[in-house]
């Protein structure tokens, strides 16, 4: 019988309203028990002065494959999952060709299994390639596995076939996931302002993801089914106050927000170094502190780091032509601790709620996002024990993944995911010290327990 006993920390799991100093027992891939064990039976984590929490889940991460593997594949992107703390992400079909059909889906389950770090569910696109013409085959999608639907990388401009898409994903009950930006307003290389025209760059404004918002909005709200609408990366404070009406109206829109829009604003770009050059693009002050408000409030239901890798040739282009997007996974959780739980913003189990069972609830992730011990059966267990006070330096050149295009490269922050448990077996651990039955692991080091290279 394979059993894991993980002894003394706080766990925190939302989804029960749990909050206490206790064990955890996982036996045979399952949550077995929550409570004290007198004599741990197999290989033991000790989490005193630790958070041990429901696997931490990412919604919005882009792996690349297939298509462009130099940048990330789904192995690849699975280590740098596990070494940033998160047992479960799901990706964007913008790859080369478009997660666009049932083949392509059962291929991301298949590199996920060879992979056996993090769990990788498939994002299905909406259209066709993601063209925004022709539907793509959503219903073969969903019978495969696709957890929602999105042409991320690009909005579903045409408010007819938005409509359409809508009315189709409902009845599987899976969620659409949109990326908001109007495609005759957007594309500009940073945002639109007195800042980007002093930099001599193309601007891009607020109203370009706001009129998509709203519309779809609109499209949701007038409709007898009940769609499950999701938007992505949410940057503006406009956009937090439509989503915010809405939400009074209609509880199935839901908003995520990510690290960097959290954290920077457009003045990073006076530099211009392209890491800081993202879609959609980092905006003002007052924006950063709307949304870290809204997220305090409920308005942003969860966080997902857009995690989106670039090779440094790419990057390396001038301002106006390199790609956007900077990757995120692997400083994700001490960057959201930086954003909101040291300025008091929200508290540690709300932090879990975002990161980890509102993922596995808009995703439909079964047996994800809590540690419930349910009659015959519990939850999976997949499990991140966190040191809430851990304090390390972002370092690029220790990240599993193949990209580096990282802005926080330098940054000192304090917090970090110590272990990672997926499906009951140790996938990454930093504090070799406080492990009994596993290998010596360099503390500091992510990837030195990843089980197999890349």
């Amino acid at each position: 019988m394979a059993t894991l006993t993980i002894t003394g920390g706080r766990v925190i799991d939302p989804s029960q309203n749990l909050d206490q100093q206790t064990d955890l027992l996982l036996e045979n891939g399952k949550v077995a028990r929550i409570g004290r064990v007198s004599k741990p039976v197999g290989p033991t984590i000790d989490a005193a002065g630790c958070i041990v929490c429901p696997g931490l889940i990412d919604v919005h991460v882009h792996f690349r494959e297939p298509g462009h593997e130099e940048k990330e594949t789904v192995k690849s992107g699975a280590a740098a999952a596990v070494a940033g703390g998160f047992t479960s992400v799901c990706c964007m079909p913008n790859t080369n060709p478009a997660l666009d059909d049932d083949g392509r889906v059962r291929f991301i389950y298949r590199q996920s299994q060879r992979a056996n770090l993090a769990n990788v569910y498939p994002i299905g696109a909406i259209t066709k390639a993601r063209a925004g013409k022709e539907l793509a085959e959503i219903g073969l999608m969903s019978r495969r596995g696709a957890v929602g639907f999105s042409d991320d990388g690009c909005a579903v401009a045409d408010a007819g076939m938005m409509e359409k898409a809508l009315r189709y994903i409902a009845m599987t009950g899976k969620v659409v996931m949109q990326h908001c930006e109007d495609p005759s307003l957007g594309g500009g290389a940073m945002n639109a302002g007195a800042l980007a025209t002093k930099l001599g760059l193309s601007g891009w404004p607020r109203v370009a993801e706001e009129v998509i918002i709203q519309r779809d909005i609109l499209l949701c709200r007038h409709q007898n089914y009940a769609p499950r609408y999701h938007v992505q990366h949410l940057s503006s404070a406009g956009s937090v106050e439509l989503v915010r009406e809405a939400r009074r109206h209609t509880p199935n829109i839901t908003a995520e927000a990510s690290p960097h829009h959290l954290l920077l604003t457009e003045e990073s770009c006076a530099s211009y170094d392209t890491h800081f050059k993202m879609n959609p693009p980092l905006r003002s002050a007052a924006d950063v502190k709307a949304l870290c408000a809204a997220v305090a409030e409920g308005v942003i239901t969860l966080l997902a780091t857009d995690h989106a890798p670039h090779t440094r040739e790419e990057k390396d282009l001038e301002f106006a032509s390199a790609p956007y997007g900077v990757i995120g996974l692997e400083c994700a959780l001490a960057l959201y601790i930086k954003a909101l739980i040291e300025p008091g913003v929200i508290d540690w189990p709300r932090l879990i709620t975002l990161t980890s069972c509102n993922g596995a609830a808009l995703c439909g992730l079964t047996g994800k996002g809590s540690l419930a011990v349910a009659p015959g059966s519990g939850n999976d267990a997949d499990v991140t024990i966190i040191d809430p006070n851990l304090s390390w330096t972002i370092d690029i050149d220790q990240f599993a993944g193949k990209s580096r295009n990282c802005p926080f490269d330098g940054w000192p922050v304090k917090g970090r995911a110590t272990a990672v448990v997926v499906g009951g077996e140790c996938k990454m651990a930093l504090e070799s010290g406080r492990l009994r039955g596993f290998e010596a692991v360099p503390a500091g080091r992510a990837k030195a327990l990843l089980m197999s290279d890349y």
